[in-house]
């Protein structure tokens, strides 16, 4: 039944039900990565928090405008994989203005490519195996943390564990959600008799952040951002639409997003991309019988998403104040699948295995070279294994 007001149905109940459901996935399943990247990109606590915050709003506004223009249930989220990229980096590589900076180029390079039709045929070009296995190497470290965590930290670490596997078995849609919550309420419990309650911000704000930029940094951040977020959320968020019969607005999404993008890093979001995972949840058949109409979901899951970004504030201070890699193992848990399906897809295909292998083994490694990070040379080493090793033995 639609919601009614003066006799005019407004949004129909399954659609607002399933933008909150999109919302929650989306939103409780990834948070903690956030956290984890921006703060392994020079964040503060505070800063982390303003970036969260923005990224949050930056989802909902997206959402709701790209829903509206174009009638059709366009999901915005953050870039979970170029979360997971900063997180792979080591404490102070770079301060957090020159990651801000590098943060404006990707978004600067996100819109170029919804403009120049030449540069979306050229980020096709980049081998799936190649940028499936630079993935795969940036998650191994992260997914590693639950598991690390039981010699550092080992009641929260079985806690969060067990939460994760029981909702697997019992609830598995939500089970990386449920782990969430239980490392939040182990960080409460934490907190609390810590006598530090009292530095817990509740209150949302934005910090201003002046960006720098350093070639290194655009070669270690921008690069990869970009090539992650493209290959890992843009390119698989036009999939998920085409599945369920909608042409994406592919200019306007990327000129969006991009714009989205830029405007967040100014006060410390990295990356806002096409949602790919959570937007089956708002286009699929949950969202109403009527394809017609699902747009009214992704634009709810906008709304909700507006809501929650009142909370990021509090989030960040749980996790800068909670025991020390309780929030990385959170973040670990969540990227198991995303870790398994680009393993898949790196060593799918036998003509690219080398280069595939090299390239997550140089990517895990996290191999700095000229103040430049792992995942660039894992893109660089991959390819050149192919053109020399395995092209050659085609041949």
């Amino acid at each position: 039944m639609p919601l009614q007001h003066s006799g005019v149905p407004l949004v129909p109940r399954d659609a607002v039900l399933a933008g909150f459901i999109t919302t929650m996935v989306g939103f409780t399943s990834s948070f903690a990565v956030v956290l984890t990247g921006l703060m392994h990109a020079g964040a503060t606590a505070a800063q982390a928090s303003s970036g969260l915050l923005s990224l949050t709003f930056l989802v909902g506004v997206a959402s709701i405008v790209l829903s509206l223009r174009h009638r059709i249930p366009v999901t915005i989220a953050w870039s979970t994989p170029g979360a997971a990229l900063l997180a792979s980096l080591s404490m102070g590589s770079f301060t957090f203005a020159q990651s801000v900076g590098a943060f404006i180029v990707s978004g600067a390079m996100i819109i170029l490519t919804g403009l120049v039709p030449a540069l979306q045929r050229l980020l096709s070009a980049i081998p799936v195996p190649i940028a499936q296995g630079m993935l795969a190497g940036i998650l191994i470290p992260l997914c590693l943390k639950p598991f690390t965590a039981l010699g550092t930290i080992p009641l929260a670490a079985v806690l969060i564990l067990a939460v994760f596997i029981i909702g697997l078995r019992l609830l598995p849609r939500y089970a990386v959600a449920l782990s969430m919550a239980a490392a939040v309420a182990y960080g409460l419990v934490s907190i609390h008799r810590s006598a530090a309650w009292g530095q817990v911000q509740a209150m949302p704000s934005l910090q201003f952040v002046a960006p720098e930029f350093s070639w290194q940094a655009v070669a270690s951040i921008s690069l990869p951002l970009f090539v992650v977020t493209m290959a890992s959320q843009n390119i698989p968020g036009v999939a998920v639409m085409s599945s369920f019969g909608y042409q994406t607005p592919w200019r306007s999404s990327m000129v969006t997003t991009g714009f989205g993008s830029i405007a967040g890093a100014f006060f410390g979001g990295h990356a806002i991309n096409l949602a790919a995972i959570s937007a089956a949840l708002a286009a699929g058949p949950s969202a109403g019988k009527d394809p017609a109409v699902r747009w009214k979901a992704a634009a709810s899951s906008g709304g909700f998403y507006l809501i929650f970004a009142t909370g990021s504030s509090l989030l960040a201070s749980l996790a800068s104040l909670s025991p020390a890699g309780l929030f990385e193992a959170a973040a670990g848990l969540a990227l198991l699948a995303t870790l398994a399906n680009a393993l898949l897809g790196a060593m799918k295909e036998p003509r690219w295995q080398l280069s595939a292998l090299a390239t997550i083994l140089v990517a895990a490694g996290n191999v700095t070279i000229f103040g430049i990070g792992g995942a660039f040379w894992a893109l660089a080493v991959g390819l050149l294994i192919h053109v020399i090793a395995e092209r050659a033995a085609r041949r």
